[in-house]
């Protein structure tokens, strides 16, 4: 097999389905995932992945966290998909197998892009977004909601080495989905995580799926004021709301106008009617999610600037609680949240 070696290192829902799509490409891929049934699944039966009501069964190379150090023969690209706050361990794991002029992609929620260039340096590290919504429950499943043509992602870098290598990252990951070159990957991960402030706690703290969430009127309001705090932190930093995941062109002086519209468009093009987010798989797994890097960044950065953000630090607030099994995603909890949001 000619090509990049390619290693995916977190084969959850989306990382699985990355992989097998670009191993059904021709390319030559190895995940390494932290769940030993899940590895084993894999093994035994490959990736299947059931999409639009059609299964697909993709044989992977797959290994566990602990046959990493057997591994010789180095990586040329690296995309990262495990959960934001494991990132830092994830890429000192792999970095020993990263080749010296490869390069290591962190396609995840949250601002993961400091924490991969920590341990690789700048001319070896990419910023990524993706747009792709699954879930997986079951060992070697996945269920895909998004299949490629309706999938996305972004990379890109400040550094001009690390940037020259972004277009081949997106040739290669063509084969799951949209992928184009960024030329301001940090102010399109910050458009991502807008849509994610207000996406995917505040649903979460339901138990219910986004779109049910967003058509309870008052719900849907304090997701809206989640994403107009993130857009309020964004700017803090210098990041001006511009098209991400397939929009038209954003007028930058029209916040309010690109957060509705950011908004519905994940409604109408990429959440099913009940697919859980994220976050709320995470807590029927009883883990912790990514609210501290998503709703919680918003708030430390506004805080950093003298500002409130009340809606997501309500949101953080019920998330912690519930992580702590103190709570339960409820519909008896949007009275709280609600009062929480409004001090």
């Amino acid at each position: 097999m000619s090509g990049p070696r390619i290693a995916v290192v977190g084969a959850g829902a989306n990382g699985a389905g990355v992989g097998a799509d670009l191993t059904r490409a021709g390319h030559d891929v190895t995940l390494v995932e932290q769940w030993p049934d899940h590895v084993e699944a894999m093994r035994a039966g490959g990736v299947r992945s059931t999409c639009d009501g059609r299964l697909t069964v993709t044989p992977v190379e797959v290994r566990h966290l602990c046959e990493v150090a057997t591994l010789r023969d180095p990586f040329d690209v690296v995309l990262v998909l495990v959960k934001a706050y494991d990132t830092r361990w994830a890429v000192e794991l792999i970095k020993p197998l990263v080749a010296d002029d490869g390069v290591v992609v962190g396609l995840q929620n949250g601002m993961s892009i400091d924490d991969v260039l920590a341990v690789m340096g700048p001319e070896r590290s990419l910023g990524g977004v993706i747009e792709m919504g699954g879930n997986m429950y079951r060992p070697g499943e996945v269920t895909r909601d998004t299949p490629p043509e309706r999938t996305w992602f972004a990379v890109g870098s400040d550094d001009p080495v690390a940037q020259a290598k972004a277009a081949g990252v997106a040739e290669l990951l063509g084969a799951a989905g949209t992928a184009v070159v960024s030329d301001d990957i940090r102010a399109d991960k910050w458009m991502k995580l807008i849509l994610n402030a207000a996406e995917l706690v505040p649903s979460s703290i339901l138990g219910i799926s986004i779109v049910e969430a967003a058509r309870i009127p008052e719900m849907r309001e304090l997701m809206l004021e989640a994403g107009r705090e993130a857009i309020a932190a964004a700017a803090t930093l210098g990041h001006r709301v511009r098209p991400i995941i397939g929009m038209s062109d954003v007028d930058p002086d029209q916040p309010e106008r690109f957060l509705t519209d950011i908004f519905d468009l994940l409604l109408t093009h990429y959440a099913l009617p009940d697919s859980k987010a994220t976050v709320l798989q995470d807590w029927v797994k009883r883990r912790r999610s990514e609210v501290d890097q998503i709703n919680g960044l918003v708030v430390d950065v506004l805080a950093a600037a003298g500002r409130p953000a009340p809606v997501n630090a309500a949101a953080t607030a019920l998330a912690h609680r519930i992580e702590a099994h103190e709570l339960d995603p409820s519909l008896t909890l949007l009275p709280e949240f609600a009062a929480a949001a409004r001090g």
